[in-house]
């Protein structure tokens, strides 16, 4: 397969400013290494690389005084630091960099947001953009595929997902082993690591709990309930799990309709790789039972990424009425409101009345394997 461009490496290499700070984040295993390395070849100037998970990286950066990042950086033009989620006060001594090594430029990356943002959004204020890198879009992998290649690799994109690796891998049983190993060896690691956090196995039950309901409402007493915890103590965990990338909410839209439900949120994952391995069925589609949420899962999480990628500002959300009318997906921007129901098959469906007379702007789609290419790509 020839190697696949991310669409956000033009939009970052168009933010690598003078003392400004660029802040990458996403799940582990996603490609933020390569991309990092991408961006270095192509930086016209000194580069200086950083692993915040190398003991000389943090003995470097431990002295935080203008005069040791001044002799460290003396020549760079630009500061790369992987894994910076790592590395003690990240925040305050890029800070410090960037408002004090003259016309220095700074990339970091790190897999948890609730690290990095944490200890380096508040300082960088002003002085970074951020960017989240997914796994592999649609629209990145088109230009390295025929169209009867996409339309051949449907069913491994909702089996197995699109991590880099994984779309690499010319195998299903070396696709089956990767993903295993990323559930079982990184997709915790982060969350496990905050001092105090030690139940992982009450953590893998609660995703395996969200992959079984997946497209579904959520109550969090009745998770509750089924893992013996508070629901303060669910609603903790899966705000963790979201900010490691593994799992997204969306909460219901509503203008405040009497009839429109507010308060409920459905869970997504990120990577339908992800999810299966999480219950650890790599079965055909054929003798599958919940290929509509697959399905699902797949165009909304390609929505989402194209949102990321392009920058578009779009909010996410469900609809549905107490009389259960309902549309998979919402979304919002400034100037627009868009519908959005997925189909496995090729059932015809009509907007719901209810969202017609209380939305007669929106725009709604039906999207389904004949469709969706147009949706995503």
């Amino acid at each position: 397969m020839k190697p696949i461009k991310r669409l956000l490496q033009d939009r970052i290499v168009d933010r690598i400013e003078p003392n400004k700070a660029v802040l990458i984040f996403g799940a582990r295993r996603v490609g933020k290494t390569v991309l990092i390395h991408q961006l270095i070849s192509n930086f016209e100037g000194k580069a200086m690389l950083l692993n915040g998970e190398d003991y000389d990286t943090l003995a470097l950066l431990e002295e935080r005084s203008v005069a040791n990042y001044r002799h460290l950086l003396e020549g760079v033009d630009l500061l790369v630091i992987d894994e910076a989620q790592n590395i003690p006060d990240i925040g305050s001594k890029l800070k410090l960099i960037v408002d004090e090594i003259e016309s220095i430029r700074v990339i970091a990356s790190g897999s948890s947001s609730f690290d990095l943002l944490n200890k380096a959004g508040e300082p960088l204020v002003g002085r970074s953009t951020q960017f989240y890198l997914t796994p592999f879009s649609q629209k990145e992998i088109a230009p390295t595929e025929t169209a009867l290649e996409t339309r051949q690799n449907l069913e491994s994109r909702l089996i197995y997902g699109s991590y880099p690796e994984v779309v690499m891998l010319d195998t299903f049983e070396r696709k089956t082993d990767y993903l295993r190993d990323i559930v079982s060896a990184y997709l915790l690691k982060d969350i496990l690591a905050i001092d105090g956090l030690k139940n992982s196995g009450k953590m893998k039950e609660l995703l395996r709990l969200i992959a079984f309901q997946l497209g579904n409402e959520v109550s969090y007493d009745e998770l509750g309930k089924q893992l013996g915890m508070s629901k303060n103590t669910v609603e903790k965990y899966l705000d963790l799990l979201s900010k490691v990338f593994v799992v997204y909410r969306l909460g219901a839209y509503s203008r405040n309709l009497r009839k429109e439900v507010t308060k409920a949120g459905k869970w997504y994952f990120y990577d339908n790789g992800i999810r299966n391995a999480i219950i650890s069925n790599f079965n055909p589609l054929s003798i599958r039972q919940d290929v509509g949420a697959l399905w699902e899962n797949y165009l909304i999480g390609e929505r989402i990424k194209a949102n990321y990628n392009g920058g578009l500002g779009k909010e996410f959300y469900f609809w549905r009425t107490y009389d259960n009318q309902e549309i998979d997906l919402i979304e919002e921007s400034l100037d627009s409101l868009t519908a959005l129901e997925f189909k496995w098959g090729n059932k015809k469906t009509n907007v719901p009345g209810a969202f017609k007379d209380a939305y007669p702007n929106a725009t709604f789609d039906v999207i389904n394997k004949d469709n969706y290419l147009s949706y995503i790509v």
